[in-house]
């Protein structure tokens, strides 16, 4: 699909500012789709919005449908009543700890068991409404998450392959005695799972109403400890006993000399095809409800992906293995017609990766800090951009832009010098201006690097299971020259929408 030549910031909503330990989908989200207007932007991008696991990592949720319940605004269950002001006013320990996920997280959770206890007290006769509409809207995929998080709940979170009682193999006589059994913790996931979809769309409408579309991100991955894995057993190269015979990763590269050893169950691509791919279609069917624009993760992994055996430590010893391919972009084409999707093409980048995204005219990307560490025949330097591409500073598994200049070789940062004439001491400005400038029709820019931010801002470190995705920014970090000059880079090189009017 073509896109137009627009501008936009990566900032997931949980690095938000807010009083309540994570950013969520509250006013500070609606001040930022003003500051992307006023700063001249057109996208939005943001990274999975699906929970978190292990490691606070929105690729590991536990589910692929379901929503961070992080980012459920307080304020909303205050003005619906189901929670009072002192419920909601953090403590001198949680305010010292309010970028901890490990305080923030049951702080959360509390608030929303005393909401939703409240809303199955007091809701009137249209919330109750309201609720049960969304309930039966999404019963595909909200009745197995809610069972499955309170199954693993009630079994401290152990692998669903060892929960007792037939729940494993998911026995018709198991699944309804636990449906009785959990049914006030199903009733609380449910609602969770209605605030976060109702904050949400209110929120995307408010960004659409001012030109700003939402950028979502589709891992190719899902969790092991997922309700989809367990719901959908058959569709994955699981063991007899239900563990994982192989799992995914990539070999070493540029992040890791023992590669990255993900630990996501493989697809048995095999089943996908039998039922027609429907798995998936729901899947990219959902994520479109919820944005405008879907970047597929690891979009390499859709020709082949890298299997790891199980009992590996490492992602050393794996092996390639073809993935499905065109067809499964045309049973998707085939049942939702043309969508806006982005294909991360980076890592090892074969012919047929190339040639699958081309066959379906996807814009890939360009990560600049990936440019200046060879010489002038880097696909990533600007003069080897394509108007189907997306071009970046740096992504959420970079370095701040600051950072990386810090930690680049000097060879690297005599390449940056030449190639764009400056002298490196606004480095963070100088890839936004050349990423702007690139014939790329989309310009993606981490607020780290709007900010100036130096590494310890970065939001993940690939391979690194402790430490990352909690980044947040404060809105006395935001200067109006931030704007201003984004603003102005996007009217210079033609990302302001002037060329829509062509």
């Amino acid at each position: 699909m073509k896109f137009p030549r627009n501008s936009g910031v990566l900032l997931h909503p949980t690095s938000l500012p807010g009083p309540h330990g994570s950013g969520d989908l509250g006013s500070a989200a609606y001040h930022f789709v003003d500051w992307l207007q006023t700063a001249g932007q057109k996208l939005w991008q943001i990274l999975p919005l699906s929970g978190i696991g292990p490691g606070n990592s929105p690729y590991m949720s536990s589910s692929a449908f379901a929503g961070n319940l992080l980012l459920i605004a307080m304020d909303d269950l205050l003005q619906h009543g189901w929670l009072e002001p002192d419920d909601v006013s953090p403590d001198a320990g949680f305010e010292t700890q309010r970028q901890n996920f490990a305080v923030v997280w049951p702080w959360r959770m509390e608030r929303l068991a005393r909401a939703a206890r409240a809303f199955a007290r007091d809701a009137n006769r249209q919330r109750q409404a309201d609720f049960a509409g969304f309930c039966e809207a999404h019963v595909d995929w909200l009745d197995n998450y809610a069972l499955f998080m309170a199954l693993a709940e009630h079994f401290n979170w152990k692998d669903w392959c060892e929960w007792e009682g037939g729940l494993a193999q998911r026995t018709p006589a198991a699944m309804e005695h636990a449906r009785t059994q959990h049914a006030q913790r199903i009733a609380f996931w449910k609602f969770c799972q209605w605030r976060f979809f109702t904050q949400w769309r209110k929120l995307r409408a408010y960004a659409n109403q001012r030109g700003i579309q939402i950028v979502g991100d589709a891992p190719i991955f899902i969790a092991y400890q997922s309700a989809e894995v367990w719901a959908r057993q058959d569709l994955f190269d699981l063991n007899a006993d239900g563990h994982p015979r192989v799992v995914a990763g990539v070999p070493p590269d540029y992040f890791s000399e023992t590669g990255q050893r993900w630990g996501n169950p493989i697809y048995l691509w095999s089943a996908h095809a039998n039922e027609g791919y429907a798995w998936w279609i729901e899947r990219i069917k959902r994520t479109f409800e919820l944005v405008d624009i879907v970047r597929i993760d690891h979009f390499r992994g859709f020709a082949s992906y890298w299997e790891v055996p199980a009992s590996e430590p490492t992602a050393m010893k794996g092996q390639w293995l073809p993935g499905p391919g065109a067809p499964l972009f045309d049973a998707i084409h085939a049942a939702l017609g043309p969508l806006a999707i982005i294909a991360e093409d980076l890592g090892e980048v074969t012919p047929d990766v190339e040639a699958l995204r081309r066959q379906f005219a996807f814009p890939g990307m360009r990560i600049l800090q990936f440019a200046f560490g060879s010489d002038s025949r880097n696909n990533f330097l600007p003069h080897h951009h394509q108007n189907d591409t997306v071009v970046y500073t740096g992504t959420h598994d970079n370095d701040t832009t600051r950072g990386w200049w810090k930690s680049a070789t000097e060879n690297e940062r005599q390449h940056v010098r030449d190639y764009l004439a400056v002298d490196g001491s606004d480095i963070h400005w100088d890839l936004i201006r050349a990423a702007c400038a690139s014939v790329g029709d989309t310009a993606i820019h981490p607020m780290q690097d709007i900010l100036g931010l130096e590494t310890e801002h970065r939001m993940n470190f690939p391979g690194k299971c402790e430490g990352y995705w909690e980044w947040r920014f404060e809105w006395d970090q935001v200067l109006p020259e931030h704007a201003s000059r984004l603003a102005h880079l996007c009217r210079v090189f033609g990302r302001d929408g002037s060329n829509d009017r062509r």
